[in-house]
């Protein structure tokens, strides 16, 4: 399945004003996910396998490394065979790093978001606005920056890099 994301992702010292925020405006729960997403050397983009009580998918993005909301074209296929596609992959591949977070998912209409715990890193929020590949990506950057706002996220909260590049970063002696 191919779709457009427009995210952002923020530090959160506070996740349960994040989720009494989300509970407030009746955000749909979705759950409590353990996940182990693990990334795959590549030549281009980025292709995780993200392994979860939840979310079983094998994802490859594209996404600039900036400030601010970003926008991704991803394509994205459930699995129900992690552990042998990850051995696959990583045979084939190599592994990059593994990024292992307990994540909790709540949607509004289109707009996921998540409060994310995650091992050696911290508390973060990020909220992922959806569509079709062919859609205005204006308004989806428009929602982000709308909860951005009711979350109080600032600018300087935000964070460019994906968890595993914050991950590789913290190896580097």
């Amino acid at each position: 399945m191919d779709l457009i994301n427009v995210e952002i992702k923020a530090k959160c010292p506070n996740p349960e004003s994040v989720r009494t925020a989300l509970r407030s405006r009746n955000a749909r729960f979705a759950g409590m996910d353990h996940q182990v997403d693990t990334y795959f050397r590549v030549p281009q983009g980025r292709l995780k396998l993200r392994q979860g009580n939840i979310e079983n998918n094998l994802i490859a993005y594209r996404r600039p490394e900036q400030s601010g909301p970003k926008t991704s074209d991803v394509a994205l296929a459930p699995v129900t065979n992690g552990d042998e596609i990850r051995a696959v992959l990583e045979r084939s591949l190599g592994v990059l790093v593994a990024v292992d977070k307990q994540r909790e998912i709540y949607y509004i209409e289109n707009v996921k978001f998540h409060i994310d715990q995650v091992q050696g890193l911290g508390s973060f929020v990020e909220i992922e606005a959806c569509g079709k590949p062919e859609d205005d990506r204006n308004p989806l950057l428009a929602q982000c920056r709308k909860y951005m706002q009711w979350f109080g996220i600032r600018e300087e909260d935000l964070i460019e890099s994906s968890y595993s590049d914050l991950l590789l970063e913290t190896r580097i002696p």
